[in-house]
């Protein structure tokens, strides 16, 4: 039976032996979903001692899929496997497939689509902590952000915005502060969260 944490957080499972893979995946997963908890595993028996049943949604490398596929199929809506390439993912067509195997910001791309879609725009996620609700941003910063995760470089958005481009590198540097970020797939996670730019968007 699905569960949640006692604090009413959805928990996920990374099955992966590349422990660098899971560990940066789960950090990742931690910005697009900061109300999960998050376990990794490094093989199929430490999943299986650990209640696999209390998991919303498991991320498992391909050859261990392959090799319990029994398990990951019967579970399939709630399994999303983890691919290296994009053509891997015929290989496994009856499956949610995710290539880690791609550059940053096409990988936070994919995660986000996901949970929106897999949650109906998030709707069906529990709500996020209150802290993280806060309007953190002025107006003028958040349309700034906007336009940094939608890829346009400090002169287009001083040109957009009609201000200068002093002005573009203080919001800037102000957003990343206020927020205590250090990437644009970072924020770029934090807009579409928060509803501020729409993933199709990017």
């Amino acid at each position: 039976m699905e569960q949640m944490h006692p604090n009413g957080r959805p928990l996920i499972a990374i099955i992966d032996t590349n422990t660098l893979s899971a560990v940066g995946l789960k950090q990742l997963l931690l910005n697009v979903m900061p109300i999960a908890t998050i376990d990794t595993f490094g093989s199929m028996a430490e999943l299986e001692a650990n209640a696999p049943e209390r998991y919303v949604h498991y991320f498992v490398a391909m050859d261990i899929v392959v090799s319990n596929r029994t398990f990951f199929y019967e579970r399939r809506r709630k399994t999303i496997v983890l691919t290296l390439s994009l053509n891997d993912t015929s290989l496994l067509s009856d499956f949610h497939n995710l290539c880690i195997n791609q550059p940053e910001p096409h990988l936070v791309r994919s995660l986000l689509m996901m949970v929106q879609h897999a949650h109906g725009k998030g709707q069906n996620l529990p709500p996020m902590p209150h802290v993280l609700q806060q309007k953190i941003l002025s107006d003028r910063e958040i349309e700034v952000m906007a336009l940094i995760v939608q890829g346009y470089i400090n002169k287009e958005i001083a040109n957009r915005l009609n201000i200068s481009l002093t002005t573009v590198i203080t919001h800037r540097k102000n957003i990343m502060d206020k927020l205590g970020m250090k990437s644009v797939s970072a924020l770029t996670i934090y807009a579409v969260m928060h509803g501020y730019v729409d993933i199709n968007s990017i």
